[in-house]
């Protein structure tokens, strides 16, 4: 197999699939656990599903939805939504029932394929989807629902053959929004293309390479991550569930050369008792993102794994990595240990910008300020929301990241803050403003502002600083809600990881004259003394 060989030939998502069936069919392209699929199996399936999607009215720019822990079932789907033109539509197994609700509604989906484990959650607000089609993944079904297996299998493994254009969106991938709500970010396959091209040399697939999926798909460090080795011709392996022993065991059993994980994965796994002495001699590339490494872990990583490490930085809207901190500035005792502090260089056709965030002019080098990104990876807009996109897409084309950094003299990008409120908790993205709106919901709340807070394993933690209404008020409904009772009040609205661990009570939250809360007040005694005010 000759590496990178399907980038360099399809411009379709669908195509890199069609290549790799045509040139390696018996090659295995996926396996979990027992089951497995190679490249023709995995061509002729997402054409069964094809099939199966027309038949249920399903055609260009219409949205398919999948919630599901990281199965074979949900690629399939991938695939067979983009060769008939739908739009693949990913949701967060980690979210709470109404925010499923919402994100199949806003989708407008008429496809909802459900994990088995996961039925549950969706049967809680089931009157509340209007989705025409809602299958169950998983051997053993009760009441008469539909299969998928039983969906798919009714139809010939027929390739549809309808076009599909590069600028086509070839995923709708949901993350927080400043409002409270969330936003479908779109990718087209231009986008997908574009990255696994500009990232191939960071990730060095080369023939015969086994590559650990073990972020989930939903996540554009899964999705995206996962296409990528597709496109490369190498054996995916998926995780459906991060336990880090289980995670040493397959890296040694599969004989595992590549992977990508957040550094609490890493840090995880080097707490597995005996993890010295297991044999990593297989692994070629160990990836990280999401949040910086500390010294420690990396020292320890370096002499575990035996491995080169590369830190990525990027977002769901620039479709992955867009900055690269290479294995050589993986030094943390030579003369490039200052490099670990930061995010590292662009990658290939990706430019950078520092701009004052009021004016959009240029800074010096050095100097702090917004971070603008440029590249063929930029997202087409968010979905049905055209403010929101030209808020985050300036003039010419350069993506408003949010995040305040500086660029050094030799073009490495430092970042240092952010200037959104967003808060990034174990590569998981938290806007405050939806925790705010559900603990203000609660009848004993007055006030509410969530920030993060610094975390040694999951890089930033939200905290929620709440002002109590007084027992008096009309509203207060009763007696003072203790802190178990809030927090168990966020459970039941939102995903767990959004939910704050702890809650600090104050007389009054800070406010500008405008009345806007100061967050900077409230984070800086949390992150006194660091040079990065970001997780």
């Amino acid at each position: 197999m000759g590496s990178g060989a399907g980038a360099a030939v399809a411009s379709t998502t669908a195509g890199l699939l069609r290549y790799w069936a045509a040139v390696s069919p018996g090659h295995t392209a996926l396996r979990r656990d027992a089951d497995q699929l190679d490249y023709a199996g995995l061509d002729a399936r997402s054409n069964q599903v094809a099939q199966a999607l027309l038949a249920s009215g399903v055609g260009p720019g219409d949205r398919v939805a999948y919630l599901d822990k990281n199965s074979l079932e949900q690629v399939e789907l991938y695939f067979g939504a983009v060769k008939v033109g739908a739009v693949p539509t990913p949701i967060n197994y980690r979210l709470a029932p109404p925010e499923i609700a919402y994100i199949v509604a806003d989708a407008g989906a008429k496809v909802l394929a459900v994990g088995s484990e996961l039925l549950p959650p969706v049967e809680a607000v089931e009157d509340d989807l209007a989705v025409a089609t809602l299958l169950v993944i998983g051997n053993e079904v009760a009441g008469g629902r539909h299969t998928y297996a039983g969906w798919r299998d009714a139809f010939p493994p027929d390739d549809p053959q309808l076009p599909i254009e590069a600028s086509d969106v070839a995923y709708q991938m949901y993350s927080s929004g400043t409002t409270g709500r969330p936003k479908g970010v779109l990718l087209t396959h231009a986008n997908l293309v574009a990255e696994i091209a500009a990232v191939s040399d960071i990730g060095r697939f080369g023939p015969g390479a086994v590559s650990l999926v073990a972020m989930p798909l939903f996540h554009i460090g899964g999705g995206g991550y996962l296409l990528g080795g597709l496109a490369h011709g190498a054996t995916n392996v998926l995780v459906r569930d991060i336990v880090p022993a289980d995670l040493v065991e397959t890296f040694e059993a599969e004989r595992v050369t590549h992977c990508f994980v957040v550094p609490a994965v890493i840090q995880a796994m080097l707490g597995v008792p005996g993890v010295a002495d297991r044999d990593f001699s297989s692994l070629q590339r160990l990836v990280y993102g999401a949040s910086p490494i500390s010294e420690r872990v990396l020292a320890d990583a370096l002499r575990t794994f035996g491995a080169p490490l590369v830190q990525v930085y990027g977002l769901t809207e620039t479709t992955g990595a867009v900055v690269y901190l290479p294995p050589e500035d993986h030094d943390p005792d030579g003369p490039r240990k200052h490099r670990l502090r930061s995010a590292g260089l662009p990658v290939a056709g990706v430019e950078l910008r520092v701009v004052d965030p009021t004016t959009g002019v240029g800074l010096p080098t050095g100097e702090v300020g917004e971070v603008w990104v440029r590249a063929p990876m930029v997202m087409q807009g968010y979905w049905h929301l055209p403010d929101a996109t030209s808020e985050a897409i300036a003039e010419g084309g350069w993506l408003r990241t949010g995040d305040l950094g500086h660029l050094d003299a030799d073009g490495y990008l430092y970042l240092y803050d952010r200037l959104k409120d967003m808060i990034v908790s174990g590569g998981e993205n938290i806007y405050p403003a939806e925790v705010e709106n559900v603990l203000m919901s609660h009848p004993a709340v007055a006030d509410a502002a969530v920030i993060g807070v610094p975390d040694e394993r999951w890089g930033e933690r939200p905290l929620a600083i709440l002002v109590r209404r007084p027992s008096g008020d009309p509203g207060a409904g009763g007696p003072g809600a203790g802190d178990d009772e809030l927090l168990a009040w966020c459970r039941a609205r939102l995903a767990g990881f959004k939910c704050p661990d702890r809650l600090v009570w104050v007389d009054a939250l800070p406010r500008n004259p405008s009345g806007k809360v100061l967050r900077t007040h409230l984070r800086t005694p949390y992150w006194q003394g660091r040079a990065r005010r970001v997780g």
